[in-house]
């Protein structure tokens, strides 16, 4: 039974040919931990510094027992060949060194330089091809980090000596194109420049040799001050002398049958990948891009091209390739391809120029005909694809630039590019179409879940399904991730793999079916590793950042950056497809994109604890200013200052507050949980303060609720009684509110008895009043006079104006209930002159509705009408919607009153809409009303 071990690239391994499920990544980096020195013991404690760096769990070593534990179990295919054991130095994976390739790299390459000739470059060319990317890719301790980037330098002294070879055997044409990428890469190698210059030598452009030398030297004495060493300035003397030691030795005939003379034929590239099997939710996408693509064009026009963009992971090259193979009669003159590895693991783009060498090649161009200067190959392939309808499809573009080198002139070819940033130069100089793709919606993603796991399987577990797509959040690649893991265990439940994924902070582990294409991190990785250092800090801190949405001022407080700095941050991530702007000013990140945001963030936690310190103080007086606009005559409750870097946003007036607190809604409930969870028990207390009216206005009785159960455990924490009382006295009027008269009084109850311990006088008024309340719903009238009576003389005492014109509205309301109807009229009157004199319209609406039951008591019908139209017209500019709704209700009893049942119909039918979407106690009572009307006449 044969094993295979892979880190050259992603962890992974292959037993009997087939892969092996490693399982996720910490435990795959325990496997390279011991794969790097097989055959050798390593120390448990080595182990887990390896894996962890510090940043071990709490249990480490149980932890990392069970990973060994699970690994031993997926090698058990592999019989007595591999084997994971313990010694006295620690754990030791024992396996045939060829089997990893890291060894056998080493070993191949050990041969090479120990042979000579064809053997030694063929042996090189083998140790080279075992690289699939970037050693231990996604993997980013400091020991992982070290050892691949001293791997690299192997790779990169393996390649040097391989070029060696090939130069030797005469092959300078073959090796030349890939010499010109890697001296950009590393522009002041030395070797590396002599390596070129021969190639260039040998190739007939000496003149070429020479400018490469004479920039090296220009370089390295302007970066360096030094010369080129002896070896390079002998060779640049032999190129000068045209010396013959540097003429190319004839390559070994190559055995094949012998050439048959014939006309030459006009090369129709099909270069185009695989379709994908599996394209699912993208007919408007396609539809676009037929538009987009259509070709021919007419002469003269701009070449058609179509840039599609999107995160990684999102479907772009499914996408790209499932047009291109679909619509391949539009291009009967060929199809050509290059992957740009714009976002490659390895950090190695293809150069332009290489991509243009292997078109040319496609395009039948014999080597000896291939113009030397890059340029001219350039003008080359456009003048061979003029004419021709062909499409050129550039995959993974790192920028606009990169696949702006490879367009064709000819009006006659299509381009379709992919990308992970959003290509605005293509659209501004090459009248591009920008197309980006999102998630897929709820039902696509389903049926791309039904197809990876087929119909009877998803059927048996419906929940478990669900469970999955609500952790995938739409994203194709993380539907296929699972899809691929679900597929390697057909007999394991799908429950088993929706738990593993239901844990935040082990998803993005559990997204990663053992290959570098399959593995959602290592699809983020490669983006976030693209940003500019500013970029990536504040995609960083938006990790720390509660709730789905972030605005441009908070992510200002994040960072304590200028508004400038933030939004050109920002701009980078959108135009890498990380964030998304759905409105202006305000970026939302996709579930998983958050999930390796937070990741990030903990790996580097500098900083973090100020930052998220800075974002509270933001929302806690921003909230506060709102709330002080939706409701002026509030008592205020004022946070500690906010600190250096914060600059909180101030509505300007009620409905920009409404306007703020409605799009901040979920954000300002996560941060709520984040400040708890972070010990800003204060900064909790005050945001579920700075809610309470939002909430109130909105009907949001449960999220009131919820906040203010939350705020009074971190009062509690704070041992502040005052705050304990607020709390209590919120908590009684939202369960009032919500019909709970019970529970309401029970707090009213705890936040008197806290109001008379600390001697507040306006606090007892204020809960006296909400007592009141409280006992109208248990129908006790009389008792719930005396609480309101006493709130008033309680608010005349301390001089609370706003709260004496509330009592005497609740003293008038009560009054009418307890049938003094000339008592309650003088009280409502008080109540609308007050509240009109301090300016309190959200207290005068309240006290015209009152005075509208008056008069509707008095049998003043009309006059009812009017005083509850002025109610509603002053209670809709505060979008008070419970306050709407029961001002509506007693409208309708009017109406009903004076003999007109279809008015009181329609405005009955208002009420119960409104009531129905925010849940208000009175929902009953009015779909009883309007039952108990006459039909409605004809």
């Amino acid at each position: 039974m044969t094993v295979e071990f892979g880190v050259l690239g992603t962890i992974e391994a292959r037993v009997a040919g087939r892969p092996a499920d490693v399982g996720h990544l910490r435990q795959r980096c325990v496997l390279a931990a011991l794969l790097v020195d097989a055959n050798r013991a390593v120390p448990a404690d080595e182990l887990v510094e390896r894996v962890w760096a510090g940043r071990a769990p709490q249990r480490a070593m149980g932890t990392l027992y069970s990973y060994l534990s699970r690994l031993r179990r997926a090698l058990d295919g592999a019989g007595t060949e591999v084997r994971i054991g313990r010694q006295a130095g620690g754990y030791v994976l024992e396996v045939e060194p060829g089997a990893v390739d890291l060894h056998r790299f080493r070993l191949l390459a050990a041969r090479a330089r120990a042979s000579d000739g064809e053997q030694a470059a063929e042996l090189m060319r083998q140790a080279l091809e075992l690289w699939r990317g970037e050693a231990f890719a996604t993997v980013d301790t400091p020991w992982f980090h070290e050892l691949r980037r001293s791997l690299e330098q192997e790779r990169f002294s393996a390649e040097l000596d391989g070029t060696d070879l090939s130069l030797r055997n005469g092959l300078h044409g073959e090796v030349l194109p890939a010499l010109t990428a890697r001296t950009a890469q590393y522009p002041l190698d030395e070797r590396l420049a002599g390596q070129l210059m021969l190639a260039l030598c040998r190739s007939g452009r000496s003149a070429d040799a020479l400018a490469h030398y004479r920039r090296l030297r220009r370089r390295l004495a302007e970066e360096l001050g030094a010369d080129p060493g002896p070896a390079l300035m002998r060779l640049h003397q032999q190129v000068l002398t045209d010396d013959p030691g540097l003429a190319a030795p004839r390559p070994a005939p190559r055995a094949g049958p012998p050439a048959v003379p014939g006309p030459p034929a006009v090369p129709v590239p099909r270069q185009l990948p695989a379709c994908p099997s599996w394209l699912t939710g993208r007919d408007r996408q396609l539809a676009e891009l037929d538009g987009a693509l259509s070709a021919p064009h007419p002469p003269g026009d701009a070449v058609a091209v179509c840039a599609v963009g999107g995160s990684g992971g999102i479907g772009k090259t499914w996408l790209a390739l499932h047009w291109a193979h679909r619509n391949l009669d539009r291009f009967p003159d060929g199809q050509l391809y290059a992957d740009l590895r714009g976002f490659d693991p390895s950090g190695e783009r293809l150069a332009p120029t290489v991509a243009v060498r292997a078109f040319l090649d496609a395009l039948g161009v014999s080597s000896d005909a291939v113009p030397a200067a890059a340029q001219a190959q350039a003008r080359l392939y456009r003048s061979l694809v003029q004419g021709r309808r062909m499409l050129i499809v550039l995959d993974n573009a790192a920028d606009a630039e990169q696949a702006a080198a490879l367009l064709p002139g000819s009006a006659t070819c299509a381009v379709l590019v992919t990308s992970r940033r959003r290509l605005a130069g293509l659209a501004s100089a090459h009248g591009a179409r920008l197309l980006t793709l999102d998630v897929l919606a709820p039902p696509d993603a389903r049926a791309l879940m039904l197809r990876h796991l087929g119909p009877a399987r998803a059927e048996a577990e419906p929940a478990a399904v669900t469970a999955l797509l609500e952790h995938c959040a739409g994203l194709p690649l993380a539907i296929s991730v699972v899809g691929a893991r679900a597929a390697a265990h057909p007999g394991f439940p799908l429950a088993v793999l929706a738990e593993e994924l239901r844990d935040e902070s082990a998803r993005l582990d559990a997204l990663d079916a053992g290959d570098l294409t399959a593995d959602v991190r290592a699809a983020f990785t490669v983006s976030y590793r693209a940003l500019g250092a500013g970029a990536a800090e504040v995609f960083r801190l938006i990790g720390l950042a509660p709730g789905p949405e972030i605005g441009t001022a908070a992510v200002a407080a994040l960072t304590a950056w200028p508004a400038g700095a933030v939004r050109t941050a920002l701009r980078e991530l959108e135009n890498a497809h990380l964030v998304r702007q759905p409105v202006p000013g305000r970026y939302r990140l996709h579930d998983l994109v958050r999930l390796h945001a937070a990741e990030r963030a903990r790996q580097e936690p500098d900083g973090n604890d100020r930052a998220l310190l800075r974002l509270m103080d933001f929302y806690v007086h921003t909230a506060g200013f709102a709330a002080e606009r939706l409701d002026p005559h509030r008592d205020r409750v004022s946070p500690a200052p906010a600190g250096p870097g914060v600059t909180p946003e101030e509505p300007a007036d009620h409905g920009a507050a409404l306007t703020w607190f409605t799009a901040e809604h979920a954000v300002l409930l996560g941060a709520i949980d984040r400040a708890v969870s972070a010990g800003l028990d204060a900064h909790a207390w005050h945001l579920a303060w700075a809610l309470e009216t939002f909430f109130d206005f909105r009907g949001h009785w449960h999220d009131w609720a919820a906040t203010q159960r939350t705020a009074l455990e971190a009062a509690r924490r704070l041992g502040d009684p005052a705050r304990q009382a607020g709390a209590h006295r919120s908590l009684g009027s939202v369960h009032t509110q919500m019909g709970r008269p019970d529970e309401g009084h029970g707090h009213f109850r705890h936040a008197l008895d806290l109001y008379r311990l600390l001697d507040d006088r306006t606090g007892q008024a204020h809960t006296h009043r909400g007592l009141g309340w409280v006992l109208v719903q248990q129908d006790r009238q009389r008792e719930a006079l005396g609480h309101v009576e006493q709130a008033l003389a309680l608010y005349r005492q301390t001089g609370h104006a706003g709260g004496q014109a509330r009592a005497l509205n609740n003293v008038g309301w009560l009054n009418i209930m307890l049938g003094d109807h000339r008592t309650a009229l003088d009280h409502c009157v008080q109540a609308v002159r007050l509240n009109r004199e301090i300016g309190d319209r959200h207290g005068e609406a309240g006290a015209w509705d009152s005075l509208g039951h008056v008069h509707h008591h008095l049998g003043d019908h009309a006059q009812a009408v009017d005083c509850y139209r002025r109610a509603l017209e002053l209670d809709r500019g505060f979008g008070d919607r419970y306050g709407e709704t029961e001002i509506l209700g007693h409208l309708g009893d009017t109406h009903l009153a004076t003999g007109d049942p279809d008015a009181a119909r329609q405005t009955w039918r208002q009420a119960l809409t409104i009531a129905e979407e925010i849940g208000h106690p009175s929902t009953d009572e009015l779909r009883g009303k309007l039952a108990g009307l006459p039909a409605a006449q004809p």
